[in-house]
């Protein structure tokens, strides 16, 4: 089975796939910043008996980065969190495919109204633009934390829509954790 970003017209997947090349560098170096922050940290604090100047500020940008880029990363390989039993429950294939186009339609619209809120948000931060709220001591504007709530659930939107609209078109994706009924079946066979 394919990964959705491959069942997109390439005009789509191929920017689609830089971002993603992105955002895991984004997840991997906001990740080795925490760490070492903490670590450095620990070792001003308690051997130096010191602090480190404002670094919750700026680890909080980065806090933000790498936690809406991970999220769209989950939610391209479908391995979000979800509280779907009934993907385990129902065996009809029929009902399986009718389940699955409501639970990603809901997606769809709960992720699209997120991001519309999303765009407000920093509509309004735009609008204010000379008298940004800033950080008190690093004067970091809250503008580089609301950017990156604004795309991660712009591409978790996005991957939402590919998703229904590969489960419309009948393509046969990687969806995380959903057991397909090939397994289904193979699961009952094991059982009988």
């Amino acid at each position: 089975m394919a990964h959705i970003a491959e069942t997109l017209p390439k005009g789509i997947a191929t920017p689609l796939q830089g971002s993603l090349r992105m955002m895991r560098w984004i997840v991997i170096l906001s990740g080795f910043l925490m760490s070492v922050t903490f670590f450095l940290v620990v070792i001003i604090r308690y051997g130096f008996n010191g602090d480190l100047f404002a670094y919750e500020e700026w680890l909080l940008t980065a806090c933000f980065w790498g936690f809406f880029a991970g999220s769209a990363l989950a939610s391209e390989r479908g391995h979000h969190i979800n509280a779907d039993i009934l993907g385990i429950i129902i065996t009809n294939p029929r009902l399986r495919w009718w389940r699955r186009l409501i639970v990603l339609t809901i997606e769809l619209v709960v992720t699209a109204a997120i991001l519309y809120w999303g765009y407000l948000m920093l509509a309004e931060e735009l609008a204010k633009y000379p008298i940004w709220k800033t950080t008190p001591a690093l004067k970091i504007p809250y503008f580089a934390w609301r950017v990156s709530i604004f795309l991660g659930f712009f591409f978790m939107t996005i991957f939402a829509a590919a998703y229904l609209y590969a489960h419309i078109r009948g393509i046969e994706i990687d969806y995380g954790d959903d057991t397909d009924a090939e397994d289904m079946n193979k699961k009952e066979e094991a059982d009988q």
